[in-house]
């Protein structure tokens, strides 16, 4: 019925999203240029990335799938984006709960990033042979 022109972000947005679609790629574009990791929770805030990845590219930098979702077309845009959600789980909640593991799941990695000893300094001898 709209027409929406591909490669018119804006435009696309205008024919077919919604605000809260437009709230989450102005939310990714601030993220991005604060240089700071977006966490995107299912196919709603995958289309804002969508949207935000197609005004400024480079923004997928900073993009992290915590899940996939079972709504059609979501690993498509995930595809798209060249995104690998961290979980699947068969989810279609809307509420941010994917969100939500994954973060506990990048916390995690971090904090055994940051924490873990070495086997140096942890004292574990080589295997000898």
């Amino acid at each position: 019925m709209h027409h929406p022109e591909p490669a018119d972000p804006i435009g696309t947005l205008a024919a077919v999203g919604g605000l809260e679609i437009a709230g989450i790629a102005g939310l990714i574009l601030g993220g991005a240029a604060a240089r700071r990791p977006v966490l995107l929770d299912g196919f709603i805030a995958t289309a804002g990335a969508l949207v935000a990845a197609a005004l400024a590219p480079t923004v997928t930098d900073y993009l992290i799938a915590a899940h996939r979702s079972v709504e059609p077309g979501h690993q498509t845009v995930l595809d798209f984006l060249g995104l690998k959600p961290l979980l699947s789980l068969n989810m279609r909640l809307g509420e941010g709960t994917g969100a939500a593991l994954g973060m506990m799941l990048l916390e995690a990695g971090v904090r055994i990033y940051r924490e873990m000893a070495t086997f140096a300094e942890a004292g574990v001898s080589e295997k000898e042979e």
